[in-house]
């Protein structure tokens, strides 16, 4: 598959992305990806390919990857930032927007503050709040996750210790007026409580859940034909309505 692999400048340090327009259909409403908290852009590449025809868009949030590690900014408007960056790069003006674990804050607290730019948002398995992460939590993650998982390529231990640092506690309370679609997990490692939901139907109270009986955390990999479908025709039905 053909892809663009680039980057942007966003206050002066470099974003990566990858974008599979060369091969896409410039008539539909290209996919944005937030990847989770050690994730980057080049694990997205076969969904860039399932998403195909329609466009896939996704980037490695700063810190992570082949993106620049700055020293300082790494709270949930910073994340943010990113988002917009990307954004303004291509020259979004309509398209969907799926966040997956860490992700999903910073995609809601990019359509909270421009909530005219998706079409939709996508959630997979995460409730919908930005956490705090506690005194210690950076030496845990590198020495028990990061190290022993070989991901230390994926997330540098500057952006480990700065979201340490500067994460904030942030629950979402804004109405979102697109439609939402919750991907949940219904077995052990999930992060989305029973609580969770009523608190996404509060934020949205036609937001669909699906839940997936088979996964955890980690649908994408456990339940990957259900996970391509569910969101498809998410979309297709939400373009069809706005149609």
């Amino acid at each position: 598959m053909k892809v663009i692999s680039d980057f942007y400048l966003r206050n002066n340090f470099r974003m990566h992305f990858i974008d599979s327009q060369p091969v896409s259909d410039s008539t539909l409403a290209p996919v944005l990806i937030c990847p989770g908290l050690s994730e980057t852009a080049e694990e997205y590449t076969d969904f860039l390919e399932q998403l195909l025809p329609r466009r896939g868009i996704v980037l490695s949030f700063r810190g992570r990857g082949r993106s620049d590690s700055p020293i300082y900014g790494y709270d949930l408007s910073d994340h943010i930032i990113d988002i917009e960056g990307i954004v303004e790069h291509l020259q979004l003006n309509s398209f969907h927007l799926f966040a997956y674990s860490r992700g999903v804050p910073y995609a809601i607290g990019f359509v909270n503050k421009f909530p005219g730019k998706p079409k939709s948002i996508i959630l997979q398995d995460y409730p919908p709040m930005h956490k705090r992460m506690h005194e210690g939590w950076a030496d845990d993650y590198i020495k028990n996750y990061l190290i022993p998982y070989q991901r230390t390529d994926n997330i540098s231990e500057i952006a480990v210790r700065g979201i340490e640092r500067d994460s904030n506690q942030i629950r979402f309370d804004n109405n979102i007026s697109i439609p939402i679609l919750v991907l949940r997990g219904m077995k052990e490692g999930s992060l989305i409580s029973d609580e969770d939901v009523v608190k996404y139907k509060q934020l949205n109270k036609e937001c669909e859940i699906i839940e997936f009986f088979e996964s955890g955390h980690d649908i994408r990999n456990t339940e990957k034909d259900k996970h391509l479908q569910v969101i498809l025709d998410f979309i297709d039905r939400t373009e069809l309505n706005r149609s």
